[in-house]
């Protein structure tokens, strides 16, 4: 399996923390030197290992964000 090169460039924001250390960030990142997305996922404290997560482009976050302030919490 190929190596997957990432830099973060920017990071956003923390939406929670484990016990164990990680946290779920939303960052502004670089896959294999591409451009930058929108990404969200868990990640190590030292940021060398992540889990699962989500990539948007900059018009899926704006769809998202209306869509998040449509609904009644």
């Amino acid at each position: 399996m190929a190596e997957i090169k990432y830099e973060i460039v920017k990071n956003i924001g923390v939406l929670s923390k484990s016990a164990s250390g990680w946290s779920k960030e939303l960052n502004l990142i670089s896959w294999n030197d591409r451009e930058p997305k929108y990404d969200l996922r868990d990640w190590s404290a030292d940021h060398e290992k992540m889990g699962k997560g989500v990539t948007l482009s900059q018009d899926e976050v704006l769809a998202l964000k209306a869509l998040l302030n449509s609904i009644e919490l």
